[in-house]
């Protein structure tokens, strides 16, 4: 017999990953959607050692968002189409940063750090976009996939509170090696003996809970009540168990605030029925709000010493003290700020009136002068997103950044109730969190758009109107610059 008379076996098949393709938890349109739902997965993991650097957080998603839209690179000038203006912010804070890299300092690693921070946030924008209009995945598969990491990371919250209590120290070591600022062990110089979950400090559970998870279930109510139970459901364990196992007291007044919130969106004022529900309710809220002051060390510290009655509500203030001081030193740079990557030149210079600012206080500064000294352009923090975004980008970015929103949020007449109640619950969470590649932004400029209209109400032109505001305005500041840098040249 010799061997051409033996059949040649069938060629294994193979896989078109041009469709759809079933997994056991997602529907794929192709391969490269990997990349979303594992930057879902990885939303609350933003404290770890395998997590970049953005400042004071180590996330992932933003830049496996980044990567996402890269992948899809295709659909882009579709997202361009109704999301201009988004796209030209990160070039105008560029222009705004030149003339406070002209004349303070220019810091690479940090300013590319910031710049790319916003990068993150605007590719959150994008990639949602692409995954949920243009590619049509399920968003039954992303809410599962959002509520599976945050159960996860609920559970290493609970392991690490076991070895805190049960003082198990392969528990203790193996997150302190993991976490880039650890806080479960009893003898971390952050605080410790804390559940911190996977996030970089405990105090941003309160960012996560009710800057991604309430939204998005306001989100499902009117598409699924079984989605919206179990959010409701993982928000309640969450914040509830983050209490019981003393991660802190911001989660406590996180909660307390977002809950007035929801009581005020979900009560139907003009009934009578539910007005007197709601005021119950709200009413009860400030008894707990009460209580907690009481029964809380820390809580009732602060009430009754003021900013010397904890340490660490103390040093936000101080954090923030100094760059804002170091402002008011250099008033040129009130408007347009002093650049990408320099708040710690604004700290330095700061540093004498912030000291002086606290004593006139009768507050120790002792521990805040010796930090402004001993920061550097890649290791300061301020805490604040606010304090952050204005000390680098002036009052022209702050107040852009918000009438950019406000102007978003207004063009599409979305100003109802939720969206208000939205908005405030967003521009609190801010105060106290300073990741500017944080999704909590994005993902309400984004769902606006698809609850609204892509488009304004009142036509595609006030929107154009915005976009051309926003060039005329980067013209002008180029022009403006320009024109300093012929004055200022040596003449021959």
């Amino acid at each position: 017999m010799s061997y051409s008379s033996i059949p040649t076996p069938p060629a294994p098949p193979t896989f078109d990953w041009s469709g759809p393709a079933r997994t056991h938890l997602v529907t794929l349109t192709d391969r490269g959607d990997l990349l979303f739902f594992l930057a879902l997965l990885a939303l609350p993991v933003d404290g770890t050692v395998i997590g970049l650097y953005a400042p004071f957080w180590t996330p992932i998603s933003p830049w496996l968002f980044l990567l996402y839209a890269l992948v899809n690179w295709r659909e882009l000038p579709n997202v361009y189409r109704h999301f201009r203006v988004w796209f030209l912010f990160p070039a105008a804070l560029i222009v705004l940063s030149s003339l406070g890299w002209a004349t303070v300092a220019f810091h690479p690693v940090a300013a590319v750090t910031s710049w790319t921070a916003v990068v993150g946030a605007l590719a959150c924008l994008v990639a949602v976009d692409i995954a949920v209009r243009l590619k049509g995945l399920r968003w039954q598969d992303m809410i599962r996939t959002i509520i599976i990491a945050y159960w996860f990371a609920f559970a290493v919250g609970v392991l690490q509170w076991i070895g805190v209590v049960a003082h198990l120290g392969s528990v203790q070591g193996y997150f302190g090696h993991l976490m880039a600022r650890p806080y479960s062990s009893p003898d971390s110089k952050w605080g410790g003996g804390r559940p911190q979950f996977l996030f970089a400090e405990p105090s941003y559970i309160g960012m996560h809970l009710f800057g991604v998870l309430l939204p998005l279930m306001w989100l499902m109510r009117t598409r699924d009540r079984i989605y919206v139970k179990r959010l409701r459901d993982l928000i309640v364990a969450f914040a509830a168990g983050s209490v019981l196992m003393g991660a802190g007291v911001r989660i406590i007044l996180d909660s307390l605030v977002a809950l007035i919130i929801v009581i005020v969106e979900r009560t139907r004022w003009r009934k009578p029925e539910s007005r007197n529900r709601g005021i119950v309710a709200l009413i009860v809220t400030g008894i707990a709000g009460a209580l907690s002051i009481a029964l809380n060390s820390r809580l009732n510290s602060i009430a009754e010493n003021g900013m010397m009655g904890d340490g660490s509500f103390f040093a936000r203030i101080w954090q923030s003290l100094g760059p804002l001081c170091g402002m008011i030193e250099r008033l040129s740079t009130i408007l347009t700020g002093y650049g990408a990557g320099n708040i710690d030149d604004a700290t330095h210079t700061g540093a004498d009136m912030a000291r002086s600012t606290l004593e006139s206080l009768h507050l120790d500064a002792t521990n805040a002068y010796g930090w402004y000294r001993s920061m550097t352009p890649d290791t300061i923090w301020t805490m604040s997103a606010y304090t952050s975004f204005l000390v680098e980008y002036g009052l022209v970015g702050l107040v852009l950044l918000i009438a950019l929103v406000a102007h978003h949020i207004g063009a599409r007449r979305a100003w109802n109730k939720t969206v208000v109640c939205w908005f405030v619950l967003v521009a609190y969470l801010y105060i106290q969190f300073e990741g500017y590649a944080f999704y909590a932004i994005p993902l309400l400029v984004w769902a606006v758009s698809m609850e609204y209209g892509l488009e304004p109400k009142d036509g595609a032109s006030d929107d154009l109107a915005a976009v051309a505001a926003l060039r005329r305005t980067l013209d002008r500041m180029m022009d403006r610059r320009t024109r300093s840098n012929t004055t200022n040249a040596v003449k021959p």
